[in-house]
């Protein structure tokens, strides 16, 4: 979320701090159902226990929203994925689970690719890169970790191609899904692994 919004929400009361959060869950429960086109101020406010007008009065604007709900969207598939690598000793293992768990989140939510890439989309023509440009950052991060304990040569740069390479697929899978056991190959070659199971 922007800078102006922290600092406004610092001098907030826990209350206050509480109805913005409300907020930030509505529009993300409106994104998943709806879609970004969907995401008005009135759509949050009948999602919510709060009025329009109470909306307006926490946030500047539905950028502030949306950059909120599309950050606990990421949160949530972060902390999915996480759990996922965490089940596995073996650094490899980590790493496959946590891939196959990313894919599972968008085959399991069709909608979900739509969603972000129309906030991509969305933020480019604005001109509003930075928050997408963390979100992206934080994933990559977190590849980059993945792949760095297997290891890997040049962790950032694979980590980086994988990023691509994942994006890509998770539209290809939405139009023609193949079988995880399909993509390992091509994983592995991005990655510059040794073997799928190695």
């Amino acid at each position: 979320m922007g800078s102006s919004l922290e600092s406004r929400a610092r001098q907030w009361s826990p209350n206050q701090r509480a109805k913005q959060e409300q907020i930030i869950e509505a529009a993300k429960e409106v994104l998943a159902r709806d879609g970004l086109a969907a995401c008005t101020a009135r759509a949050v406010a009948d999602a919510s226990p709060l009025t329009k007008s109470a909306i307006h009065y926490y946030f500047d604007d539905m950028d502030e929203i949306i950059d909120g709900a599309m950050a606990r969207h990421m949160s949530g598939c972060l902390d999915r994925i996480g759990d996922a690598a965490n089940q596995h000793e073996r650094p490899v293992d980590r790493f496959w689970a946590a891939i196959r768990t990313y894919l599972e989140i968008f085959a399991e939510q069709p909608n979900a690719a739509l969603l972000w890439f129309s906030y991509w989309v969305e933020v480019g023509q604005k001109g509003r890169l930075e928050p997408i440009a963390r979100m992206h950052q934080t994933m990559i991060g977190v590849l980059r970790d993945l792949l760095a304990d297997i290891p890997v040569d040049d962790p950032p740069a694979r980590a980086h191609a994988l990023f691509s390479y994942l994006l890509g697929t998770i539209m290809q899978q939405a139009v023609r899904p193949l079988p995880f056991s399909e993509l390992m190959p091509e994983i592995t070659n991005v990655c510059r692994l040794n073997s799928p199971l190695s």
